[in-house]
């Protein structure tokens, strides 16, 4: 349980700190006045004073804000400095900069990985790298760092004879895997389950992993590729749930929280690597055009633009309480679906 909460702390204040520090220093760049520049909500833990802006830590670390001035015009204190005075471009990049920072978050984060750590090869060692949580393997007591030796009585070298026993085994029929754990030798009978959309019997192990290092260019150029790489396959997936949205599978922040332990239990990397793919997904959806996100915000900066003049008080009132009913919403399905994947999966 620490392990799970220190960890979802972790990516957390990650995600908010990149992405609320994008907004903060293009506001600051822009000369608007920032009174409040806050990581959390909630009760105020931590703060401190320096020049004209609060910096503040507060107790519940799902989320954070800036405390921009004048981004009500009609609450405007700040004069030329507030938001609102600024011309549309300059309030445009501040509202951009927040999802910006989260794409630009996982290429320093896989760039670290693939300089000093390496890149992730799958083990040709039969060695359990992980277990998946629910299935026959984990049902069965089988653990990460488990050395397979035998499955169904034939010895076993390599990580791929393991998925091709497996995988010829019969339906419904019990496998017997001999594996060693700390010197000792075990044997277990697990039922693998067919896959159907992957055609084949599975247990439920993926193989262990290596790291191979690569030189700062090759690291920097991996990293940009892999980025862009996992963006399209996200916006793809995002355009499927669009279409689909009864085929979803989502997870809110207590589903995050849980898949947050589970990845730090495989070490730090792995951790970091499951904040860069959060981090891409809070950018793709921040720019979702709803109102009362920063795509929304945007979308009515870029009729401001071609308008000559702002949405009236009114407009402005409407769509931001639309967006904060979906909003809402969304967080009531995803967290009512966190729960019942808890108790009854």
């Amino acid at each position: 349980m620490l392990l799970t909460l220190a960890a979802a702390i972790f990516v957390f204040g990650l995600l908010v700190l990149v992405h609320e520090w994008g907004h903060f220093i293009t506001a600051k760049l822009t000369g608007m006045r920032v009174d409040e520049f806050a990581i959390g909500f909630g009760p105020q833990l931590f703060k401190t004073k320096r020049g004209e802006t609060v910096y503040s830590v507060r107790a519940i670390p799902l989320g954070g804000f800036n405390d921009i001035a004048g981004m009500d015009p009609a609450d405007n204190n700040a004069g030329e400095r507030g938001f609102c005075e600024k011309p549309v471009f300059s309030r445009m990049i501040v509202i951009l900069a927040g999802s910006a920072m989260n794409f630009i978050m996982p290429i320093v984060l896989f760039f670290g990985i693939y300089a000093f750590a390496g890149v992730a090869t799958p083990s040709t060692e039969p060695v359990i790298g992980a277990v998946v949580e629910g299935k026959a393997a984990a049902e069965a007591g089988l653990l990460a760092g488990d050395k397979i030796l035998s499955v169904n009585g034939e010895k076993i070298s390599t990580w791929q004879e393991v998925s091709e026993k497996i995988k010829i085994s019969e339906p419904e029929k019990p496998v017997a895997i001999e594996y060693e754990r700390n010197s000792q030798i075990k044997t277990v009978s697990i039922v693998p389950e067919f896959d159907s959309s992957m055609q084949r019997n599975l247990i439920g192990v993926q193989s262990s992993i290596v790291y191979e290092s690569k030189s700062v260019g090759e690291a920097f150029f991996m990293s940009i590729e892999h980025t862009a790489d996992i963006l399209k396959m996200m916006i793809g997936a995002l355009i499927d749930i669009i279409q689909s949205p009864s085929q979803a599978d989502v997870a809110g922040p207590i589903g995050i929280t849980k898949m947050a332990g589970q990845v730090a239990e495989r070490g730090f990397i792995p951790l970091l690597n499951f904040a860069a793919l959060l981090s891409l997904n809070l950018g793709i959806i921040n720019l979702l055009p709803v109102p009362a996100l920063d795509g929304g915000h945007f979308v009515s900066l870029a009729i401001e633009a071609v308008r000559g003049k702002p949405l009236s008080p009114k407009a402005m009132m409407y769509t931001q309480r639309v967006g904060v009913a979906l909003l809402i919403a969304l967080t009531i399905v995803v967290t009512t679906s966190d729960v019942l994947k808890i108790f009854f999966k």
